[in-house]
């Protein structure tokens, strides 16, 4: 049977979502990939755009020459002190930086809960300098399941809804209304006339470490398919969409 949860107990975790609180495998390959595919960039003065509890912001910090985690929650930034980096209690929409600040902003899983994704992306390209990347992760149309639940008659049902995306939009946006889920088009027109400019734009599937926790094998023969589809025509029905836009 679903989890039922009330609306006053967490209108707050729907809204925001809710940050990386354990390091596993999933998280270990998506701190590989953005120092990959962020270089040198992610050594220099980096934002991470929504740090939550400081997971990323930890790791990150410990090669950069400049480390800033921002994030709108007061109480996530209290529990992020570990990362020993420079820590801002604000909104992604109305950054309290320069331009041409930061030589990367790592945004993951963020965009989709801020009250304006436009004004979100505008502000983390103002503050990159010229040649500095934006590193993206945002969940994909394209996932067969809702990994944020539904809202339905006053009452948040959490977990992973199947076939929600699928819905038209105004159906799909009246049952998750707490999240926003993008399509490659829905990116496109996002970025679209801002001096950013994509080297990478894939999909990529989970880490299912849940699974595996509960059965090692299922879990780990399904990690393995699924990553194994990034390289296919089948990535379309990944989790996640991860953009790497550099500055002009």
């Amino acid at each position: 049977m679903a989890v039922v949860y009330k609306p006053s107990d967490l209108q707050k975790a729907a809204q925001r979502g809710e940050p990386s609180y354990v390091w596993r495998a999933g998280q270990e390959r998506r701190l590989a990939m953005i120092r990959e595919h962020g270089a040198e960039n992610v050594r220099g003065k980096l934002l991470v755009n929504g740090c939550g509890v400081g997971e990323y912001l930890a790791r990150l910090a410990t090669d950069a020459e400049l480390a800033v985690g921002l994030d709108i929650e007061l109480p996530r930034l209290l529990n992020a002190k570990k990362s020993n980096a420079h820590l801002v209690c604000a909104a992604g929409e109305h950054l309290p930086f320069r331009s041409k600040e930061f030589t990367a902003v790592l945004s993951n899983e963020v965009i989709e809960h801020v009250e304006d994704d436009r004004l979100a992306i505008k502000e983390s390209s103002r503050s990159l300098k010229t040649g500095g990347v934006f590193i993206l992760f945002c969940p994909n149309r394209g996932y067969p399941f809702e990994t944020h639940g539904v809202y339905w008659r006053g009452r948040y049902y959490f977990g992973n809804k199947l076939f929600v995306n699928y819905l038209p939009c105004g159906l799909r946006d009246r049952l998750a209304p707490h999240v926003r889920v993008y399509s490659r088009r829905d990116l496109h027109k996002l970025f679209n006339g801002l001096p950013l400019i994509a080297e990478l734009k894939t999909t990529i599937f989970g880490a299912y470490d849940n699974i595996i926790e509960k059965s090692s094998f299922i879990g780990k023969v399904l990690r393995a398919i699924l990553q194994f589809l990034e390289a296919t025509p089948l990535k379309r029905l990944g989790l996640s969409h991860f953009w790497v836009l550099r500055k002009e």
